[in-house]
């Protein structure tokens, strides 16, 4: 395998086909409906012509995403070039779908898989879907920041050994806020304990292009990596790939994927991924590197202003921070007495400046390719005049992230189970059937099947009057929430 350097990189089989197809004087009698724009001027006069014309329907010239053979099968396989996998799949429906599609490859009803508690909620959805049973490996927390670490390496030992049925290891890699685990002696311990190991890179597109970065999966040895594109590697929103090791079969994935993923797989997103791949394969080690430069540049500035505390390579500590994305511009608040989730809003109400998400303690502004030097200053102003204005005593604040959960069934049997609406306050020591999580980031305070405690209640409380956006009830207002009817 030539990975990153293959003589072909510099193809885009998919943008090539399509603006060939541009050029045909195609006459369609087929779907989208709006036949290339023209009947929906308003969208077409929105989007741009360019972009409707080639907002178009499987076919022969334009290969198939479900069953691919040519111009996608050809992305496909640069990708995994690219990113040095034995297998790589072009996926339309979020990193979501590559993260579910990597679960469901390997996990079956019943079937054990080792995971941090951390994860994105996709992880959990998945095992909702199959009835996989969750091991959850509770992550240490940070306690000056309030977040949780990675996975130690005696911990994901620990659990192999009293789970010798697992199937599975799971790891994020990083963690939204940059944090690493040891991967290749996780994937080493999984793989001599005959089981698979999975990474949700969400995260970690760069680390298979810039130089100096964390370990990728699949440098790692992992057998299947979900990879979202769209972050860090500058394709459409909602595009991302799942990559696969020699061990993985790839057309038993590529069956699972055709179990939840569209069959009207949107050539918008696929050719940004086939570009993206070739910008990426091509000039990401330099576009990585000034990245870096900038993250480095605004945590010393950040740090300077007083207050705030942006982390970085300092913190690791060779195991549950094996090691730390550099690109990530992480910031601590509550040592001005703000929470994460007031700067965030404050940045964007006052400043007009949006980040990624702001959460009980800590700010992160996602740096990627598009950003330039400039606007880091002006965010770096922006915080140093929050400071001057709005810093306050925070003793009141909560001061963690992570509570560690009591697991009384599986999600899914927890998701079908026969339940019940009643109010928050009622609710306690009742089993909860539904999620409850913060977005971004995404990662559940409640799982389907997980023990409701005062203090999530507390957090849960605290989060709402603090305006996180707090998402995954049947009940919108989150004053009541779905428990199990039977379960005590």
């Amino acid at each position: 395998m030539t990975g990153r350097n293959n003589r072909n990189q510099d193809r885009a089989p998919i943008y090539d086909a399509l603006q060939q197809f541009r050029h045909m004087r195609v006459v369609p009698f087929d779907v989208p409906g709006h036949k290339h724009g023209r009947g929906n001027p308003e969208l077409t006069q929105f989007l741009g012509e360019q972009c409707v014309a080639i907002d178009v329907n499987s076919m022969k010239p334009l290969d198939n995403l479900c069953h691919p053979i040519s111009v996608i099968r050809e992305a496909e396989i640069l990708a995994a070039e690219a990113f040095q996998a034995a297998h790589a799949f072009l996926m339309v429906g979020g990193t979501t779908s590559s993260v579910q599609s990597m679960v469901l490859s390997v996990c079956k009803r019943g079937d054990k898989i080792i995971l941090p508690r951390n994860v994105h909620r996709s992880v959990i959805n998945a095992l909702v879907l199959c009835g996989a049973i969750p091991v959850y490996v509770n992550p240490e927390v940070d306690k000056k920041l309030g977040i949780s670490l990675g996975m130690k390496r005696e911990q994901v030992a620990k659990a192999i050994v009293e789970h010798p049925d697992a199937v599975a290891v799971l790891v994020n890699n990083p963690t939204y806020y940059g944090i690493c685990s040891d991967l290749r002696a996780i994937v080493e311990m999984a793989h001599a304990a005959g089981m698979y190991c999975l990474a949700d890179e969400a995260h970690g597109t760069h680390f298979y292009f810039g130089e100096n970065m964390p370990v990728s999966a699949m440098a790692a040895g992992a057998d299947m990596a979900a990879v979202s594109m769209h972050k860090s590697g500058g394709s459409l929103t909602q595009s991302s790939l799942l990559l696969a090791g020699e061990r993985m079969s790839e057309g038993h994935v590529r069956k699972i994927i055709n179990l939840t993923q569209t069959t009207s797989g949107s050539y918008l997103l696929m050719s940004s991924l086939d570009i993206s791949r070739r910008n990426l394969a091509l000039r990401g080690k330099e576009v990585f590197k000034k990245v870096v430069q900038m993250a480095e540049y605004a945590r010393e500035e950040i740090n300077a202003i007083g207050g705030y505390y942006a982390f970085g390579k300092e913190l690791i500590n060779g195991d549950s921070i094996f090691d730390f994305d550099a690109t990530k511009l992480s910031v601590h608040t509550r040592d001005i007495g703000l929470a994460g989730i007031e700067v965030y809003d404050i940045l964007r109400d006052e400043y007009d400046i949006q980040i990624e998400f702001g959460d009980i303690g800590n700010i992160l502004a996602y740096l990627s390719m598009g950003d330039r030097p400039q606007e880091l200053e002006r965010l770096v102003s922006a915080l140093a005049e929050i400071r001057r204005r709005y810093q306050c005593d925070g003793s009141g604040l909560m001061d963690h992230e992570y509570i560690d959960p009591e697991v009384v069934i599986s999600p899914q049997e927890a998701f079908y189970a026969k339940q019940k609406s009643v109010p928050l306050e009622e609710s306690i020591g009742r089993v909860c059937s539904e999620f409850v999580m913060c977005y971004p980031p995404g990662i559940p305070i409640l799982a389907p099947g997980e023990r409701i405690t005062a203090e999530i209640l507390e957090y849960i409380d605290f989060a709402k009057k603090k305006g996180c956006s707090m998402t995954g009830p049947e009940d919108a207002e989150i004053l009541n929430i779905n428990i199990l009817e039977e379960v005590e």
